[in-house]
């Protein structure tokens, strides 16, 4: 029997794909747990025009987020550490620096923020910023001792 996911299914399949299994398996597990629809052509029909409008979708927001990359990657944030003898007093996180880009005026998720190592010290630093879509930014952060 034919079957169109809905979800994910180990072993199975992934959403959207349409497989063939056991009628048992389709009546007695996917079609009440609502995981799968069996696949006439009206259905068939129906997921492509949807897999159509959703890669659209999909490309106007890998556009819209490649534009705004491009923008960010032209920014430039600049902070200062506090050192001392043995080195710096803490180090500067991904949330400091997406306060500081939010300073700049651009909303980010500290999530979003990489940081290979932890900044301690002063320096250029290239950091990564992940949008989603797999889009990503790098943006430049200086770091200046504090003076005392």
């Amino acid at each position: 029997m034919k079957v169109i996911l809905l979800s994910d299914i180990e072993r199975v399949g992934t959403r959207g794909t349409v497989v063939t299994v056991k009628r048992g398996y389709a009546r007695n597990y996917l079609f009440p747990r609502k995981l799968g629809l069996e696949a006439t052509k009206a259905q068939i029909a129906q997921l492509e025009s949807i897999k159509k409008q959703l890669a659209s979708k999909d490309a106007k927001i890998t556009k819209r987020l490649t534009d705004f990359a491009d923008r960010l990657g032209l920014v430039s944030v600049k902070t200062t550490i506090k050192m001392g003898q043995e080195g710096a007093f803490g180090s500067i996180t991904n949330a400091d620096i997406a306060a500081l880009l939010a300073a700049e005026g651009h909303e980010i998720d500290k999530r979003s923020i990489v940081i290979a190592e932890p900044i301690k010290g002063p320096g250029v630093y290239d950091i990564t910023v992940k949008l989603g879509h797999e889009v990503s930014a790098t943006v430049k952060l200086w770091v200046a001792e504090e003076p005392a």
